[in-house]
């Protein structure tokens, strides 16, 4: 393979939301910044399509704080109060920022904006990433290296000397590796979908909630390196339109649409309102033989319908043409139904143990987005502003950092990992072919659909036992080309954050979280978990550990 070795002040690692957002406000920092994203950053990430709102958003007559207070009770006390303040005091000045780069966000007669409830504001957002992106490549500092898929981070001295040092890559494309030294690094690779069975399978498998090729990579490569994740087992699972995996917020809060059974009867407040509630009401109802269980649109008129149309052609046209061959939702309801788990921390408190200054506990590395803890119902505004703060944050790092020295004996050593899998008898399995199992083992182990979401001691051991030797066999897996070759480094990327799901899954022995975490063997809340499950990794394997809740005032790390 032809090798290329880079330098840089600051290395942003995937070119999503935060990433792009990050080396925005990196411009005039006089520092260099490279941007290494394995598609391309005009659409990649969780925004390539474009979305129809900005789901954190603070409306006239709320505060930050009622934010906060929204966020820990759906999270059920489990979240990072400093965290969620420091975005919630930033999400409208982020919001006009977006208005000013050119995102069109609706207004009205009086030129406010259009809110849905008090929390979110409507916009026109086909065009949000290409935005994003323009405003990260037209800074000067900022090189955009598309096409590369970091692998793993480098790190540079011992024990409380240990930092981040860079990274290694390579192309998705062309047969090169990378070898980058850093003084900060900046992980914003979003969360990880893929680990579990979803809902559509073989042609339409990858017709799912959350991004398909967000792989957990920032997530792996940080746990090997020895940052610190939290909460894991705070799964996301959404409540999506049937088939389609289309959004369902669209129409419960556009047309006040109920969550209705089979009967007709109306059954979200009989289970709660809060997201995973509505989604374990869902569930019960069906296990019951009360399903399916709907969104009750009929006879919402044909004004609504139409306004729902045009909203579902922009973010996800697959449920509009739906509604055009089968019925529009004015003559029928919605059938709805939960997706697998994903491990998203946008959504839920799942990613990386940070500071107030997203840093992570491995010095140097810090972390924004999907990909940081503690801190849910982020969307894409709070992403835009942990990126502005681990931005911030990184530079002033990187100012008193020196650039590390080159370690090419290491490089080797990973560099002949690469050429391994190029090397590799075709003969052997296939990384589809392992992904297909461990998305089977998670499902039936681990609390996927199959089992409606729950997991038990029994059933975790087992799914444990399996990864693992699913790990092994990944060592030897044949790639043909450049491509090949990123299938194989994703399903490495998941397995490892697999086996970091199922042991945060085992460590909280209650049901904090209905669907998110069910534990079959203890059905209810308890206090004795009214703290953070934590984990990293020591000798290869996942070790966990619990934090105390951080009530008032801000956590910093003591390294």
């Amino acid at each position: 393979m032809e090798e290329k070795q880079l330098t840089t002040d600051i290395l942003i690692i995937g070119g999503g939301t935060a990433g792009c957002f990050a080396a925005a406000k990196l411009g005039k920092s006089g520092l260099s910044v490279l941007i290494a994203e394995k598609a391309n950053i005009e659409r990649s990430g969780c925004l390539a399509a474009g979305v129809n709102a900005l789901n954190a958003y603070i409306a006239p007559g709320h505060r930050p704080e009622d934010y906060v207070e929204y966020a820990r009770k759906d999270g059920a006390g489990i979240v990072r109060d400093d965290l969620l303040l420091t975005i919630a005091q930033n999400v409208n000045r982020i919001t006009e920022e977006l208005e000013a780069l050119g995102l069109v966000i609706l207004k009205d007669e009086e030129g406010r904006h259009v809110t849905r409830g008090w929390r979110n504001v409507k916009i026109n957002g086909e065009n949000i990433k290409p935005l994003l992106a323009k405003a990260a490549r037209t800074q000067k500092n900022v090189t955009v290296l598309n096409y590369v898929n970091i692998l793993d981070l480098k790190t540079v001295g011992e024990g409380e000397e240990k930092r981040v040092a860079g990274a290694w890559g390579v192309s998705t494309r062309e047969r090169v590796f990378y070898d980058i030294r850093a003084k900060a690094v900046l992980i914003a690779t979003g969360g990880a979908a893929g680990l579990y069975r979803p809902n559509n399978p073989g042609f339409s498998r990858h017709k799912m909630w959350y991004s398909p090729f967000n792989t957990g990579a920032g997530f792996a490569m940080g746990l090997r390196a020895g940052a610190e994740l939290t909460t894991l087992e705070n799964r996301f699972v959404a409540l999506r339109c049937k088939d389609t995996i289309a959004p369902t917020g669209t129409i419960a809060q556009g047309v006040g649409a109920k969550q209705v059974n089979a009967l007709g009867e109306v059954y979200e407040t009989k289970y709660g309102l809060s997201t995973p509630e509505r989604i374990y009401g869902t569930v019960e109802e069906n296990r019951a033989g009360r399903g399916p269980c709907y969104l009750h649109t009929r006879g919402i008129g044909e004004e609504k319908e139409q306004d729902l149309l045009r909203a579902y052609l922009n973010m996800a046209p697959a449920q509009t043409l739906k509604w055009v061959e089968q019925g529009g939702p004015n003559s029928e309801d919605v059938e709805i139904e939960g997706t697998e788990p994903y491990i998203v921390g946008g959504h839920t408190a799942s990613g990386f143990w940070v500071s107030t200054k997203r840093e992570t506990t491995l010095p140097g590395l810090f972390a924004a987005g999907d990909v940081a803890g503690g801190a849910p119902q982020k969307y894409v505004t709070g992403a835009m502003v942990e990126g502005e703060i681990a931005a911030a944050a990184a530079a002033e790092y990187a100012r008193q950092a020196e650039l590390p020295e080159l370690d090419m004996e290491e490089t080797r050593a990973r560099l002949a990992e690469v050429e391994g899998h190029y090397s590799a008898s075709e003969e052997s399995l296939r990384a589809e072919d392992l992904e297909e199992a461990m998305q089977k083992i998670m499902d039936e182990y681990a609390g996927g659909i199959h089992t409606d979401y729950r997991y038990n001691e029994a059933r975790l051991a087992v799914a444990k036992e399996r990864i693992e030797a699913l790990e092994q066999a990944a060592k030897n897996l044949p790639a043909r080309d450049p491509f090949d070759l990123l299938h194989v480094y994703e399903l490495k990327e998941r397995l490892t954050v697999a086996r970091a799901l199922i042991a945060h899954l085992a460590a909280r022995q209650e049901t904090r979280w209905h669907i998110f975490g069910e534990n079959a063997d203890h059905p209810e809340r308890s206090a004795d978990f009214d703290c953070y499950i934590n984990s990293r990794m020591e000798a290869g394997e996942v070790v966990t550990l619990r934090r105390p809740l951080v009530k008032g005032g801000t956590y910093e790390h003591t390294h």
